[in-house]
């Protein structure tokens, strides 16, 4: 069973959204996903991402699954 993903509330800056929004669209990725993605970034460059968090799953649109018909 997946477990659920955490929910927060972030405001800011108009300015930094739509920067952050360009350079998601840019990498392929949602906003949130891009936020997610350099939070990790800076938490692995300072040593302090933990060693059980799952991986993130790459960028651009996911595989289509075959179909069990």
């Amino acid at each position: 069973m997946a477990v659920e993903r955490k929910k927060i509330l972030l405001r800011l800056d108009p300015v930094v959204h739509d920067a952050l929004a360009r350079w998601a669209a840019d990498d392929l990725r949602s906003t949130n996903a891009q936020i997610e993605y350099l939070l990790r970034r800076a938490l692995a460059d300072a040593g302090r991402l933990p060693k059980g968090v799952g991986k993130l799953r790459g960028p651009g649109r996911p595989p289509k699954e075959e179909d069990d018909e």
